[in-house]
C-alpha cells in the first residue's frame, strides 16, 4: 500500500517542499530503504522510526517498506523527516487512517517515541504558508517558533503516539497560539556602554556614524587604548531590530541550530566576535554539509575581528565578496547557496606587533621587516572597502583620571535612530535601508553636491589617490554626517568630515 506524506527541506535560507512516498509490500523479504539523495542521518532514520513506532504501542510491519523522499535529485539532510517517515510507515500499513493532504510534518522522532527540538523550523513554517497548507506538526519544543508565522495553523506534539491519536480523532488539541511578537524597546542589556569609555571622542563620534548609516570601521592603535572596549559599546547605539530584520536573523539561527530553545525569535542585533584563528569555512560558511558562517550569523548586526592581522590572508581575503555585495555565495560540487551577510564591519589591530610604533610613550622594539611584513597582511582591495579608517591614539592620563561628564549610549541612539528613520524615509519602497547600500543611481539621485563642495571632493581624489569605489563610500558617508545634522543637503562640511576617515597611512 502506498501512503504520502508532507515535509520540507532547507536549502540554505530556502526552503523546498519534500513528499515523502512510503510503499509497504508484501511481496519480497522484509527490508527497510530510504531512497532519494538521503544523507546518513536520514538513513539512520531506519532504527529511529522503526523503535519509535514499536515503543508508541504500534507495530512495525515486517515487509518490503520503500520511502521515496521526492524530488529525487534534490540533496536532503537532517533528521527532520523522521516523523513524515513514521506516519507514511502507520498509514500505508493501516493503522491508520486520516487525511494528510493539507498537512507538512518535520520533527525528530526519539527511540521512546517523542519528539524532539528541530532545527529549521521557521523557514519551514513559512513554507507551509507558501505552499497553502492549512496545518503543521511539530515537535513541543518549537511551537512558539512556528507560531511566529501567520496564516497556518501550528499544532506541537510530545510524541509519535498523541500526532497518531490526533490524526484519527481520538484526542482534540488546539493549535498552537500565534506568538506575539514585540520589539518595541526590545533592546539588548549591553555591559558596555559609551559612558565607560574615557577619552577617545573622535572615535565615539566617528562610529555614532557608522551605527547611523551602517558603515565599516578600522580600528588603529596601541594597546590598552580601548579599542575592543568601542566595538563591545557599539551594539548599545544601535537601533533595534525591525520585524522583518528580525525574522531574517531568525532564520539563519534557526537552520544552524543557534535558535535557543526558549527564545523563537532573535530580537536583538547580533553581535559576533569570532577569534583570530577561525577558519575559513568558520568565518565564511561551507563544509561537506553548506552552512553559513561568521559573515552570515552576523546578518543585521556587527562582526567584530580584533587583532585583524592575525587573521590567516586567506580569511581576511575572502571578506571582499560579502563586503561589496552584502551576501556570501558558496560553490560546492555538488551546487552553491546564497547567505546573507549584511553586517557592519568592527575590525580593531595595532600599528605593528609590538603595538607601539608611533608612541610618544613607549618605544617600538619591532624591526622594520617585521613592521612590512605585519602590515602588507592587509591588503588595499580590501581596505579600499572599509569606509572609515580610524587612529586611537592611547587615552591622556588627566582624561582617564577626570570626572567629566560622558554621554551615555542612550543619548547616542537617540541621535542614530533619528538619521535611520530620515534614510528610511528617503529609500521607502526601494528595499534598502541605510546609506551604506545605496547603489551609483540612487548616490546621483539623492546626493547633490554645491560647487565648493566638488571641488574640495576632486581635489581630495587627486591628492588623496581615492579609487572609485573609496570616492563612492565618501559620499555615501557624507550622506549620513548630514542625516545627523538633519541637512537636506550634503554641505561643504559634511564632505570635510568624511574625507578625514579616509586620510589613512597606506599601508
Amino acid at each position: 500500500m502506498l501512503a504520502k506524506v508532507y515535509s520540507g527541506a532547507n536549502l540554505g535560507l530556502n526552503t523546498v517542499p519534500v513528499i515523502v512516498e512510503v510503499d509497504i509490500a508484501s511481496q519480497g523479504l522484509p527490508s527497510f530503504t530510504i531512497v532519494g539523495l538521503a544523507d546518513r542521518a536520514i538513513e539512520e532514520a531506519k532504527e529511529r522510526v522503526r523503535a519509535a513506532i514499536r515503543n508508541s504501542g504500534a507495530d512495525f510491519p515486517p515487509k518490503r517498506i520503500t520511502v521515496n523522499l521526492a524530488p529525487a535529485d534534490l540533496p536532503k539532510e537532517g533528521p527532520v523527516f523522521d516523523l513524515a517517515i513514521a506516519i507514511g510507515i502507520l498509514l500505508g500499513s493501516g493503522q491508520l487512517e486520516a487525511d494528510v493532504s493539507d498537512t507538512l510534518m518535520i520533527g525528530e522522532l526519539s527511540l521512546d517515541g517523542s519528539l524532539r527540538h528541530t532545527h529549521g523550523v521557521l523557514p519551514l513554517s513559512l513554507l507551509a504558508k507558501k505552499e497553502k497548507f492549512k496545518k503543521i506538526f511539530v515537535p513541543k519544543e518549537n511551537g512558539a517558533e512556528g507560531a511566529l508565522v501567520n496564516g497556518v495553523q501550528v499544532y506541537a506534539f510530545e510524541t509519535l503516539g498523541q500526532v497518531a491519536s490526533f490524526l484519527s480523532n481520538q484526542i482534540i488539541l488546539k493549535s498552537q497560539r500565534q506568538t506575539v511578537i514585540n520589539l518595541e524597546n526590545n533592546l539588548a542589556v549591553n555591559e558596555y556602554d559609551f559612558s565607560q569609555v574615557k577619552g577617545q571622542e573622535q572615535a565615539k563620534r566617528a562610529l555614532e556614524i557608522a551605527a547611523a548609516g551602517a558603515h565599516n570601521v578600522l580600528l588603529k592603535g596601541p594597546p590598552g587604548a580601548g579599542k575592543t572596549m568601542l566595538a563591545r559599546s557599539f551594539p548599545s547605539i544601535l537601533p533595534p531590530l525591525s520585524l522583518d530584520e528580525a525574522l531574517e536573523v531568525t532564520q539563519i539561527y534557526s537552520i544552524t541550530g543557534n535558535l535557543p530553545k526558549s527564545k523563537p525569535l532573535i530580537t536583538t542585533r547580533p553581535f559576533r566576535a569570532p577569534h583570530h584563528t577561525a577558519s575559513y569555512v568558520g568565518l565564511i560558511g561551507g563544509g561537506n554539509t553548506i552552512k553559513p558562517g561568521e559573515v552570515s550569523l552576523a546578518h543585521r548586526g556587527v562582526l567584530f575581528l580584533d587583532e585583524l592581522p592575525e587573521f590567516p590572508r586567506q580569511v581576511l581575503e575572502s571578506l571582499r565578496q560579502p563586503l561589496e555585495d552584502r551576501q556570501i555565495v558558496i560553490s560546492r560540487a555538488s551546487g552553491s547557496l546564497t547567505f546573507p551577510a549584511q553586517f557592519i564591519l568592527l575590525a580593531a589591530h595595532n600599528p605593528c606587533p609590538c603595538g607601539f610604533l608611533g608612541s610618544p610613550k613607549k618605544n617600538c622594539i619591532c624591526m622594520p621587516g617585521q613592521v612590512a611584513r605585519y602590515q602588507k597582511k592587509l591588503s588595499g582591495p580590501l581596505l579600499d572597502r572599509i569606509d572609515m579608517h580610524l587612529d586611537v591614539p592611547a587615552v591622556e592620563v588627566e582624561k582617564l583620571t577626570g570626572e567629566a561628564q560622558v554621554e551615555d549610549s542612550l543619548i547616542i541612539r537617540k541621535r542614530v535612530e533619528n538619521a535611520r528613520r530620515i534614510q528610511r524615509k528617503r529609500f521607502g519602497g526601494s528595499g534598502i535601508i541605510t546609506n551604506s547600500e545605496m547603489s551609483n543611481t540612487q548616490i546621483k539621485k539623492f546626493i547633490i553636491l554645491e560647487k565648493e563642495a566638488t571641488d574640495l571632493l576632486k581635489m581630495a581624489i587627486i591628492k588623496m589617490n581615492l579609487s572609485a569605489r573609496s570616492y563612492h563610500r565618501v559620499l555615501k558617508l557624507s550622506r549620513t554626517i548630514a542625516d545627523l545634522a538633519q541637512s537636506e543637503n550634503v554641505l561643504l562640511e559634511h564632505i570635510a568630515e568624511s574625507l578625514q576617515y579616509r586620510a589613512r597611512e597606506e599601508i
